[in-house]
C-alpha cells in the first residue's frame, strides 16, 4: 500500500466526504453520523479534522476539539479527540498511527500538552495502537459512556469505555513516535519479570476464551489482565460470552483503578492480548 497523504480538512466538501466515510466505518445507524456542519463549527473554534488519502480517496480521519480538564487548581485546557475512523479495507495498515501522529504534531503546535479520548477496552487492535504504539495511559473506566449505541459495531452491549490520557510532551510519547521507536513488549518479558496474570485462562488456538470465575488480589507493583484478541469476532459468534467479558473486565479494571493502578502498556504476542497495569513507577519496558 502506498503511504497515505495527510491533509488538514476544513471545507464543507471535505466534511461531506467524512460523513460518507463514517457510514462505511460504523454501518447501520444514520442518526449516529456526525454531520458536516458540526465539524465546520468545531474547526472554526480550534477543532481539528485530519484526513488520510490514497489516490485522492479519503480512507481515514481523526477529529477532535478543545476541551477542559478539571484539576485542583481549576480548569485546564486540553484537546478532546472524539473520533477516528479507518475504512475497513485499510484497517491494520498503519493509517491510524499516521493520523494520530499528525494530530500529536498539530495539538503541540496549538500549545496544548494533553489529549484525551475513549475506546472500548475489549478491542485489542485499538488497545495496541493507543497504549503500546502511541504511549497513552489509562486509569479511568466509564460505564455506558454513550448510552445505547445502535451502529453495527456496538449494538446490544453496554458502551463501556476507557478514557486515555496522552501527555504529548513526555519522553514516553516522544520515544514511541520518534524515528527509532522502542520495540513492543513480548510474552517473554513477563517471564523475565516473573510476572503472572491476574487470572488464568485455558488457551487453545481457534477457541474462544471463557471468562474466569474470579481474579487474584492486586498486590504487586505490576499486574497483567488478558482480554480476547478478537472481541468483535467473538461477539458475532457468541454474544452471551461477549456480554460476560464486558461485565468481567469492568470488574477487573474498576477494581484495579480504585486500588491505584494505571494501564501503561499492552502486549499482543502469539495470538494473545494483555494489558499491563502498573502501580507507582514500575514498568516492563526493556
Amino acid at each position: 500500500m502506498p503511504a497515505p497523504i495527510i491533509k488538514i480538512l476544513d471545507t464543507p466538501e471535505q466534511m461531506t466526504a467524512v460523513e460518507e466515510l463514517q457510514r462505511a466505518v460504523w454501518p447501520g445507524s444514520e442518526t449516529d453520523v456526525v454531520p458536516a456542519h458540526v465539524f465546520i463549527a468545531a474547526i472554526h473554534n480550534g477543532g481539528l479534522v485530519i484526513g488520510a488519502y490514497i489516490d485522492d480517496q479519503l480512507i481515514g480521519f481523526v477529529f477532535g476539539f478543545p476541551g477542559l480538564d478539571s484539576t485542583p487548581d481549576g480548569p485546564r485546557p486540553k484537546h478532546c479527540s472524539h473520533m477516528m475512523g479507518i475504512h475497513p479495507q485499510y484497517r491494520d495498515s498503519g493509517v491510524g498511527f499516521v493520523l494520530k501522529r499528525a494530530q500529536w504534531q498539530m495539538v503541540r503546535h496549538q500549545g496544548l500538552d494533553h489529549i484525551t479520548w475513549t475506546y472500548d477496552p475489549l478491542l485489542s487492535r485499538n488497545a495496541y495502537l493507543n497504549i503500546s504504539k502511541l504511549g497513552a495511559v489509562c486509569n479511568t473506566y466509564r460505564r455506558a459512556e454513550y448510552g445505547e449505541m445502535r451502529d453495527g459495531l456496538n449494538i446490544g452491549l453496554p458502551s463501556d469505555r476507557f478514557q486515555v490520557d496522552w501527555w504529548v510532551n513526555t519522553r514516553r510519547v516522544e520515544r514511541r513516535l520518534g524515528k527509532r521507536p522502542r520495540h513492543p513488549l513480548k510474552l517473554d518479558n513477563f517471564s523475565k519479570a516473573e510476572l503472572e496474570p491476574l487470572y488464568a485462562l485455558p488457551y487453545h488456538a481457534g477457541s474462544w476464551l471463557r471468562t474466569p470465575e474470579h481474579f487474584s488480589p492486586l498486590a504487586g507493583r505490576l499486574a497483567l489482565a488478558e482480554i480476547p484478541s478478537d472481541f468483535n469476532t467473538l461477539k458475532d459468534a457468541d454474544f452471551a460470552l461477549a456480554r460476560d467479558w464486558r461485565f468481567f473486565s469492568r470488574e477487573v479494571f474498576e477494581t484495579a483503578f480504585a486500588a491505584g493502578y494505571i494501564i501503561t502498556d499492552f502486549v499482543y504476542d502469539e495470538g494473545r492480548s494483555f494489558y499491563v497495569l502498573s502501580h507507582g513507577e514500575s514498568t516492563l519496558e526493556p
